[in-house]
């Protein structure tokens, strides 16, 4: 019998830069396990890696920031998905507004959205938070950055 891992390599989802407030600190990490999970009502699931800095700011956090960047914001992919919250900010320098809540908004995202987080499950080595959309915005089109788009980018805190 294949790997499982065969079905999952052929997988290449969108990325997405997801950022968390909570208890005066700011987060945020790329993205690769996301999708909308409901129609009605609209609801949308992220998966956060335990390991990681934002996982950690997100679980005291009320609502999420998600957001997608063009295959062109690479610099910004990089700088969410291959720097550790544990180490830098990666807020310093960079261009945002405070959303719903005081979620952290990426002024220079192609698309954001700010949901209130309605659960969270447990899926292993991953927390999936689902929300409730609540305010967003568009701001440039274009491809978005994919997976395979993302592979090169050293993780800022890699899988154990």
């Amino acid at each position: 019998m294949a790997d499982v891992n065969a079905f999952f390599d052929r997988l290449d989802p969108d990325m997405c830069v997801v950022t968390a407030v909570a208890g005066g600190e700011r987060a945020g990490c790329l993205v690769g396990f996301a999708s909308q999970c409901s129609i009605h009502p609209p609801r949308y699931a992220v998966w956060l890696s335990k390991a990681n800095h934002t996982y950690r700011v997100a679980r005291a956090a009320h609502c999420l920031a998600v957001h997608l960047l063009t295959r062109d914001q690479r610099a910004l992919a990089e700088r969410f998905g291959g720097e550790t919250g544990d180490e830098v900010d990666k807020f310093a320098h960079l261009e945002w507004s405070e959303g719903h809540a005081g979620a952290a908004v990426l002024t220079d995202a192609a698309a954001w959205f700010v949901g209130t987080i309605l659960h969270r499950t447990d899926g292993g080595d991953h927390v999936g938070f689902v929300l409730d959309p609540v305010q967003w915005g568009e701001h440039s089109a274009g491809p978005l950055l994919r997976l395979s788009d993302a592979l090169p980018i050293d993780p800022g805190h890699p899988p154990d």
